[in-house]
């Protein structure tokens, strides 16, 4: 019984039912309907015009989007845990040509707006020092909490104030909006933001991502660049056709509500003694001891250990509700 992580979920009916669908004949790379649909599409979800850019991973929609933000002799501001730190294996300074990652704190992988100014402020204004060029934030964050419309205004603010480019690692932004119950659009460009990584895969879609664009300026630039990087699928339809059917009748928001759901309950059965954090997405921390975690992996749960002393779980959009009921008595019975 699966706990461990939401890209191992299979993808969703509607998007199967979608890469059926676009199985014909059409025009190459993204001169297809598919594609062509794509920016009225969001920009209907946004409220505002829009480029939308489908790529085929999370890493190379955070780093388009950095690389059109951030020039290589500039810094990206990120959390510590953020994933373009830790597991990207170098891609932001390899698509920025140079570009230095420069780490904040924040506790559950938040950045606050102080830590923005603390950062800049260390940075002489000289040759000699790497000059901060754009802000990166995660939402939900790597530790499963979700900004609120609010708190995203208050980094966009300071991200305007020190004129650095704001992108949105967005891998679980489905869930985030379910959370926080906030409209896109406040989660994104009315609070500042200039880019967003939109994620799909990890909330039932196959292979596609989308990069949303809120200012055009970069458009044309990123397109080259993936290209140049190697993401221009020939048969791009088949990832404008996903994305589109998990936006149609809502389903990117149904499959994350469901996930969100089956965390809630494990989270109830958890308490707040073993929660490490909040759980406001699709991810829990846990506290819980080798032992603990041997007993309830031998009665058929999979999931990861995290920092000693706690295990990660983490639910998708299809999770059977019986194997977390399961998981839940077995986690109170310790």
């Amino acid at each position: 019984m699966r706990f461990f992580s939401d890209n191992a979920a299979p993808a969703c009916p509607a998007v199967m039912d979608a890469l059926v669908a676009a199985n014909r004949l059409d025009t190459a790379y993204d001169g297809d309907a598919w594609s062509q649909r794509m920016d009225a599409a969001f920009s209907d979800l946004f409220e505002t015009q829009v480029t939308a850019i489908w790529v085929g991973t999370g890493t190379a929609a955070n780093c388009l989007a950095l690389a059109a933000l951030c020039p290589p002799t500039g810094g990206i501001l990120a959390h510590r845990y953020s994933h373009i730190e830790m597991d990207e294996a170098g891609a932001p300074g390899f698509y920025t040509h140079g570009a230095k990652i420069m780490l904040l704190d924040g506790d559950g992988a938040k950045i606050a707006p102080d830590a923005i100014d603390a950062a800049v402020g260390l940075v002489r204004k000289d040759v000699h020092q790497v000059q901060p060029a754009a802000l990166s934030v995660t939402n939900a964050t790597e530790y499963g909490l979700a900004y609120t419309p609010a708190e995203m205004a208050a980094l966009g603010e300071r991200a305007k104030a020190h004129d650095l480019g704001f992108h949105v690692d967005g891998a679980r932004f489905a869930n985030a909006v379910v959370s926080t119950g906030a409209s896109p659009a406040e989660l994104t460009w009315k609070a500042g933001v200039d880019a967003l990584s939109f994620g799909f895969i990890k909330n039932g879609g196959m292979n596609a991502e989308a990069l949303i664009l809120f200012d055009k300026i970069h458009a044309d630039n990123i397109r080259r660049m993936k290209k140049r990087a190697g993401h221009l699928s020939s048969k791009g339809r088949f990832a404008a056709a996903q994305i589109l059917a998990m936006l149609e009748n809502d389903v990117w928001l149904d499959n994350a509500r469901a996930a969100n759901a089956a965390a809630t309950t494990l989270a109830e059965a958890c308490g707040k003694e073993r929660l490490v954090y909040p759980v406001e997405a699709n991810e829990l921390f846990v506290k819980m001891t080798a032992d603990e975690a041997a007993a309830i992996r031998a009665t058929g749960f999979d999931f990861y250990d995290w920092a000693p002393g706690e295990v990660r779980l983490v639910t998708s959009w299809d999770q059977d509700m019986d194997a977390v009921d399961k998981l839940a008595e077995a986690i109170r019975s310790l």
